[in-house]
């Protein structure tokens, strides 16, 4: 195993001042995690591989049920109808895909008919919807299909080529208004496959369902960061009302049998970035502090979601400060998202497995793949960067998730994983991997998660 770089030297206080660094040295962990940041793949790929790598006994086992589910899963979905034909025909894996998925979620928000117009008109413009026309069996996909061709073809030209004069009269008198009423209903109804519900008690409502069948939700809101303090204010009142609503229908059934809400920072303090560290710590540590004595209160769970690569060392730094208060001793809900795309993410693992056991209170940790690549490939090419903090190839992020599965399977004395996958593979592998020392599953030992909507037929 190739050893990190060691640590840089330590800058004077007032250059740490300047450079928004803390004043004294991080432990060795937290170097670490920062020595981590952007090594090359060369160097740390081949580390990630020999711990991802299963033992000879589990190979089989664990080939043998991917395989069943992937095989399940394709004969439930080939007699699929509605919404869940349409996204099989239209998966994100395709460019008209990601572009329905984009409108569907952000016309849910979208305030005035202006935004809405242009919006429509960016997403299904360059997308190639003749090539998805008669591939489903489904009648529902292959009209939507029709519909969404001919939408693009309308917003995407006021000529005559390739369109009758009718259709282009269309867009003259009024067309896009009309398109705009049809999409916005129809990316409603997929939005809704994806949203629980337009506020908490809808969403509490929906959920109630599938908690009969086992499932439980983490919460999270629909949302961009805080631009300014009274955005800040208004999302902390908004993840408020909903530890209220979720806590009072949880009827103290736990942290694992009860369900949580999902926290994301950059809503809470319109400055959560790495250059207003002493700020945030000043201002956003008591908001998020609130929140955990008001989940601890219930004693359901709060996880602090995972965002962009630079907002992870503060991040570490509010989760460390909230694990080690006093007034949340005695608490098993605070949880911390890890990004296994992100290459820090064994080592913070190991951070983080570390403050569970120095806090003497179990941590909740939910392992994701990872939902910002494009943003964090371009903003390192932006900068001039020599590296990436993100693995550049998929195959290296499913190696990287198994290697930090392993990590978390070996501390589940200290930390209650969670695993949020869609992929059959990695719910195999951990599947076998958490029973491999004859331990038999019961609850709290461990869960899988998946995205409301997209994963449940995986884990039906």
């Amino acid at each position: 195993m190739t050893s990190l770089p060691s640590s840089p030297p330590q800058l004077a206080p007032e250059s740490c001042a300047a450079a928004a660094l803390p004043a004294t040295r991080r432990s060795a962990l937290r170097e670490r995690i920062d020595a981590a940041w952007r090594q090359p793949e060369p160097i740390c790929v081949p580390a990630l591989i020999a711990a991802a790598r299963l033992p000879d006994a589990l190979r089989e086992p664990v080939h043998t049920l991917a395989h069943d589910l992937v095989t399940g899963l394709r004969a439930t979905r080939t007699r699929s109808s509605g919404v869940d034909a349409l996204m099989k025909e239209f998966s994100l894996s395709s460019q008209e895909g990601v572009a329905l998925m984009c409108l569907a979620e952000a016309l849910l928000r979208v305030p005035d008919k202006a935004t809405a117009d242009r919006l429509i008109r960016d997403k299904l413009a360059d997308g190639d919807w003749r090539a998805h026309i008669g591939n489903s069996p489904s009648l529902f996909v292959n009209a939507a299909t029709w519909g969404l061709l001919i939408t693009g073809r309308l917003v995407s030209t006021s000529s005559e080529q390739g369109l009758s004069a009718a259709l282009t009269r269309l867009v003259a008198r009024g067309g896009e208004p009309l398109i705009r009423k049809g999409m916005d209903l129809a990316m409603r109804m997929l939005g809704e496959q994806f949203v629980t519900g337009r506020d908490i008690d809808e969403a509490l409502k929906r959920g109630r369902e599938h908690e009969k069948q086992g499932y439980r939700y983490s919460f999270d809101m629909l949302g961009e960061a805080a631009m300014t303090a009274a955005d800040a204010e208004r999302y902390f009142k908004d993840y408020e009302r909903a530890i209220h609503a979720i806590g009072q229908a949880s009827k103290g059934r736990g942290v694992v049998d009860g369900n949580g809400i999902s926290v994301k920072l950059s809503a809470l303090h319109p400055r959560y970035t790495w250059s207003q560290r002493e700020r945030v710590l000043g201002e956003l540590l008591p908001r998020l502090k609130a929140l955990c004595l008001l989940a601890k209160g219930y004693d359901i769970g709060l996880n602090i979601d995972a965002e962009e690569a630079d907002r992870l060392d503060i991040s570490l730094d509010l989760l460390e400060a909230l694990a080690t208060d006093d007034a949340l001793a005695g608490w098993s809900g605070l949880g911390f998202v890890v990004q296994a795309y992100q290459k820090r993410a064994p080592f913070v693992l190991d951070f983080v497995i570390d403050l569970a056991r120095r806090s003497g209170q179990r941590m909740m940790v939910r392992l994701v793949k990872g939902a910002y690549w494009d943003a964090e490939i371009k903003r390192a090419q932006i900068d001039g960067l020599a590296g990436y903090p993100v693995y550049t190839r998929k195959v290296y992020t499913d190696v990287a998730y198994l290697a930090c599965a392993q990590k978390l399977l070996a501390a589940r004395d200290a930390i209650y994983p969670q695993f949020a996958t869609h992929n059959a593979h990695s719910l195999a592998a951990i599947f076998h991997l958490a029973a491999a020392d004859g331990r038999a599953w019961q609850p709290g030992d461990y869960e899988f998660q998946c995205l409301h909507g997209m994963g449940e037929p995986l884990y039906d």
